[in-house]
C-alpha cells in the first residue's frame, strides 16, 4: 500500500507537505496499541491476582473498568477534538494512555491499578475515532479505500494477537510488562504525531462552531452526562452480567434501568440540540445508517469469535495460550494480505463497494456456519483454515463498508461520523463478548440436561463402558474401587466436554445466521460513484 502514488494532503499554511501514508501509519500505531490493550491482559489475570494478593473475581474489574471508561469517552471524542484541536486531543490521549500504562505496570495494589485502568480507558477511548477522522480528511475520496485497508488490519489483528502476546510475555517475563510494553510505542507515537500530523484547514474552520459569537465554549452538559452514565451502566451490565447472574442481581437490574433510561433520554435530548455531543441526525442519511448496522455486526462477530476460539482450544483441546493464539494467525495474515486488494478493487472501480460488501458478509456468515460443524476430533489445520475463511470475509468487509458509510456525508460531517461508527463497532464487540459468555453456559446446561436424561445410571451401554474402562485401569494397577470411580469421572468429563463443545457450536451457528440475515441490508443502500465529492448542499 505504501507504494501507491497519492496526491499530497492539503495542510495549513506554514506546515510542510507530508505524504498521507506517513500520517496513516503514524496514527495507526497508537490505535493498534490501544486495541491490543483491550485483550492483552485477559490471560494474565490469574498472575495479576497472585501478584496483587487479590481474588480472581476482584481483578476482573481490571478489564471492566477499562471497558467502561473507554465506552464513556469514545462517543464524545468528536466534541473533544473540536474543543482542543484534533492533533492536540489525539496527542493528549496518547500521552495519558502511555503514562497510565506505566502506573498499571508498577501498581502496588488493586486500588492504584483500577484508577490507572480507568484513566487508561479515558485516553484510549479517543484514539480510534480520531484516527478514522484523520484518515478520512487526509485522503481524497478516491483514495480512502486504501487507508481503510490499513485501518482494517489494525482493528482486526490487534484484538486477535492480544491474548497470544499477553500469554507469551507473562510466561517468559512478568505480567507487569503487559502494560509497560506500551511506553516505548506511546513515546514513538507522540514524536511522530507531533512531527507529521496537522489539522486540515476545513477542520480548523469547523472548530469555530463549538464556540458562540462572543467566544464562549458551548457545552452540552446534559447530553454528556446522559451519554456517560448510560454508556457506563450498559458496559457494566454486559461485562458483569453473567458473573453476577444477570437480573438475579440487584446491581445488574439497576444498571439495566439506568443504562436504557439514560441512553434513550440522550437520543431524545441530542436530536433537539443545535450542537450535540453525538450527532444522531447523521443517521437520517441512509447509507451511513445502514453502514452503522454493519459496524455493529462487524464488532459482534469479530470480538465474539476472537474470544471464543481460544477458549474452545484451551479448555477442550488442551492448547496452550500461545498455541491457541496461533490458530487466529491465518485469519490475520489473510486480512493483511487481501485488505489492500479489496481497496484497489474499490478505488479502480473494478467492483462496486456494495457488491464487495455483500459478498464479504455472506462469506463471514458461511464461515461461522462452517465452524458450527466441528467436533472434538477436529485438528489444528481445520480451525486454522476456518479462521482463514473468516479472514477472507473480513478482508473485504471493512473497506467497502467504510466507503459506503462516508459516501453521502459532507467533509464537515466526517469528524462526528467517526465517533458514531466507532460507537456502534465498540458496542457490537461488547454485545458479542457478553453473548458468547452467557449463551455458551446456558446452552451447555441445556445440552447436559438433554444428554443426562437420555443416559441414565441404569443405561446398559453406560454401565458396560464404565466396567470396561475400570477393568483396563485395574490391569494397570488401580484398586477396584478407585478404578470404578476414575472410570465414572472420565465419562462425566467426556459428557462435559461434549456439551461444552455443542454450546460453542450453537454460538457459532447463531452468529452465522445473524450475519447472513443482515446481508440483504446492503441492497437498501443508495447507489453512488466512488470518489465523487458530496455536494455542499446535501
Amino acid at each position: 500500500m505504501a507504494t501507491l502514488v497519492t496526491p499530497l494532503p492539503r495542510v495549513p499554511t506554514g506546515h510542510p507537505l507530508v505524504n498521507p501514508w506517513v500520517v496513516a501509519l503514524t496514527v495507526t500505531l497508537a490505535t493498534f496499541m490501544e486495541l491490543l490493550d483491550t485483550s492483552i491482559a485477559n490471560v494474565s489475570l490469574p498472575y495479576i491476582a497472585g501478584g496483587l494478593g487479590r481474588s480472581y473475581d476482584e481483578v476482573t474489574w481490571i478489564l471492566t473498568t477499562y471497558l467502561v471508561a473507554n465506552a464513556v469517552i469514545l462517543p464524545m471524542s468528536a466534541w473533544f477534538s473540536r474543543v482542543f484541536g484534533r492533533k492536540n486531543y489525539y496527542m493528549a490521549c496518547v500521552a495519558l494512555f502511555t503514562i497510565t500504562s506505566f502506573f498499571c505496570g508498577i501498581a502496588p495494589g488493586l486500588g492504584i491499578m483500577l484508577l490507572a485502568r480507568v484513566l487508561q480507558g479515558v485516553g484510549g477511548g479517543g484514539l480510534a475515532p480520531v484516527e478514522q477522522a484523520i484518515l478520512v480528511d487526509t485522503f481524497p475520496p478516491n483514495k480512502r479505500a486504501s487507508a481503510f485497508a490499513l485501518y482494517t488490519v489494525a482493528i482486526v489483528t490487534a484484538p486477535a494477537i492480544g491474548p497470544v502476546l499477553g500469554g507469551w510475555i507473562t510466561d517468559n517475563y512478568n505480567w507487569r510488562w503487559v502494560f509497560l510494553i506500551n511506553i516505548p510505542i506511546g513515546m514513538l507515537s507522540l514524536f511522530l504525531t507531533n512531527r507529521f500530523v496537522h489539522d486540515p484547514p476545513a477542520f480548523t474552520e469547523e472548530r469555530k462552531t463549538v464556540r458562540s459569537a462572543d467566544g464562549k465554549l458551548k457545552i452540552d452538559g446534559i447530553g454528556m452526562a446522559l451519554i456517560g452514565l448510560g454508556s457506563a451502566a450498559l458496559e457494566i451490565l454486559l461485562d458483569r452480567g453473567q458473573i453476577d447472574d444477570w437480573f438475579g442481581s440487584v446491581t445488574i437490574r439497576w444498571m439495566f434501568v439506568l443504562g436504557i433510561t439514560c441512553l434513550a433520554t440522550a437520543v431524545w435530548w441530542e436530536l433537539r440540540q443545535k450542537d450535540p455531543v453525538i450527532d444522531f441526525r447523521l443517521l437520517k442519511t441512509r447509507n451511513f445508517a445502514i453502514a452503522n448496522v454493519f459496524y455493529f455486526v462487524f464488532g459482534f462477530g469479530l470480538f465474539a469469535t476472537t474470544t471464543m476460539i481460544p477458549q474452545i482450544l484451551q479448555t477442550l483441546y488442551g492448547y496452550r495460550a500461545i498455541d491457541a493464539g496461533l490458530v487466529l494467525g491465518p485469519g490475520a495474515f489473510v486480512i493483511t494480505l487481501l485488505a489492500p486488494v479489496g481497496a484497489q478493487l474499490v478505488q479502480r472501480g473494478i467492483v462496486h463497494p456494495r457488491v464487495l460488501l455483500l459478498g464479504a458478509v455472506v462469506v463471514v456468515g458461511m464461515s461461522m456456519i462452517h465452524y458450527s460443524h466441528f467436533n472434538l476430533q477436529t485438528d489444528y489445520s481445520h480451525y486454522a483454515w476456518a479462521r482463514a475463511l473468516q479472514g477472507l470475509g473480513y478482508a473485504f468487509f471493512f473497506v467497502p463498508l467504510s466507503v459506503i458509510g462516508y459516501s453521502q456525508l459532507r467533509p464537515d460531517q466526517n469528524n462526528r461520523a467517526s465517533s458514531l461508527t466507532n460507537f456502534f463497532r465498540n458496542w457490537g464487540g461488547s454485545f458479542g463478548i457478553a453473548f458468547i459468555t452467557t449463551m455458551s453456559e446456558r446452552r451447555q446446561d441445556l445440552h447436559q440436561n438433554t444428554m443426562a436424561s437420555n443416559l441414565t445410571s441404569s443405561s446398559h451401554f453406560l454401565q458396560q463402558s464404565i466396567q470396561q474402562t475400570a477393568s483396563y485401569l485395574q490391569q494397570h494397577g488401580f484398586p477396584q474401587g478407585d478404578a470404578v470411580r476414575a472410570a465414572t469421572l472420565r465419562f462425566y468429563d467426556q459428557l462435559g466436554a461434549q456439551t461444552r463443545l455443542l454450546a460453542f457450536m450453537d454460538c457459532f451457528h447463531i452468529i452465522g445466521v445473524v450475519t447472513l440475515l443482515a446481508a440483504p441490508l446492503v441492497l437498501l443502500t443508495k447507489n453512488f460513484h466512488v470518489g465523487r465529492k458530496v455536494p455542499e448542499g446535501h
